[in-house]
């Protein structure tokens, strides 16, 4: 049975990122079209050091990932993707199809390896198997960005091992920002996912002041929450 038989025929992989590092232009423009046709959205990047960049402020879902890279070699990049405290899906696209090479890829940390040459349909499909585990991955309840955890279910929130006292508002408030790690966040979102339905959009900013203080307070947090001017907030790994 192939890779793409056992996709179930509703998966989707509508608002997920794709980094595509591909030094060949051809390749990286096939791969990108295909994707798109699944409706996600994708960045293309030619050399290693812009994949390691780009995973920074971007934030894939998942990386596409060539090994043979200018700049920067792909098991290089892959290593320093696994070092973060958000990791991506990864999954190698590359011509070296010995076992070694495969072996030093999944040692890495790369979550499949396809050989090229290649069927774009194949790689479609092992990235909605790999985006179906992340989405059940998501759905439990423990989320964490930087040094702060979030366990939902429990309704608590650590800094490390140390517990961070926090208001209801303040926790719903957190655990929006930990899920959304490093992505921008407007007044309304907050006003409408984590204020309740008397709130209005001034009422954010002595929330946000309040918790941006329990933060600090805690060393080695290992974020802090970053005012964007006339769009909202973000929380910055530092």
């Amino acid at each position: 049975m192939t890779t793409a038989a056992i996709i179930p025929n509703n998966m989707t992989l509508a608002g997920f990122k794709i980094l595509i590092v591909e030094d060949e232009p051809e390749i990286a423009e096939i791969v990108d079209a295909f994707f798109r046709r699944e409706n996600a959205e994708c960045l293309i990047v030619g050399d290693g050091e812009s994949a390691v960049d780009s995973s920074r402020w971007w934030q894939p879902d998942i990386v596409i990932l060539d090994l043979g890279l200018p700049r920067r070699n792909g098991m290089s990049v892959l290593a320093q993707l696994r070092v973060g405290p958000v990791q991506p899906g990864v999954i190698i696209l590359s011509a070296l199809g010995e076992p070694i090479d495969k072996l030093a890829g999944f040692r890495l940390g790369c979550d499949d390896y396809v050989v090229k040459p290649f069927d774009p349909h194949e790689i479609v499909a092992r990235a909605k198997v790999l985006a179906g585990r992340q989405r059940r991955e998501a759905a439990h309840t423990v989320r964490s960005y930087g040094n702060i955890r979030i366990d939902v279910d429990a309704f608590c929130a650590f800094v490390g091992s140390q517990p961070l006292d926090l208001t209801p508002t303040e926790f719903k408030l957190l655990d929006l920002f930990v899920e959304r790690g490093g992505r921008l966040i407007t007044r309304g979102q907050i006003v409408d996912l984590a204020l309740d339905e008397e709130a209005f959009d001034r009422s954010v900013d002595p929330h946000i002041s309040r918790l941006r203080q329990k933060i600090k307070r805690q060393p080695g947090s290992g974020v802090r929450l970053t005012s964007i001017r006339g769009q909202g907030y973000r929380l910055d790994l530092e």
